[in-house]
């Protein structure tokens, strides 16, 4: 089993723990500004209601994406976070 199917595997257990769905969920990315990346980001979240917040670093290299989304299981949270991963330069916090 890959690293990343480990952490999904903890996250999973740990969201079901704690979290009571359906539930707000809130993703951080940072994201590289030069290219179409914050775009990609945005189309992954598109009509889902979800609320994206963005802001620009101080040297304005990356973009920080705030985005808060009413989910039905941890198995949702983390299909969004495996379509997300496969962005090029992307950071998930």
């Amino acid at each position: 089993m890959s690293d990343k199917d480990n952490f999904y595997n903890k996250l999973k257990i740990q969201l079901d723990d704690t979290t009571d769905f359906p539930a707000d969920y809130l993703y951080k990315f940072i994201v590289p500004a030069s290219e179409n990346q914050v775009t990609e980001v945005e189309s992954i979240f598109n009509n889902t209601a979800a609320v994206i917040n963005k802001k620009n670093s101080k040297t304005g290299k990356y973009v920080s994406v705030s985005i808060i989304l009413k989910l039905n299981s941890s198995d949702e949270i983390i299909a969004y976070y495996r379509k997300v991963e496969k962005i090029k330069g992307i950071i998930s916090l």
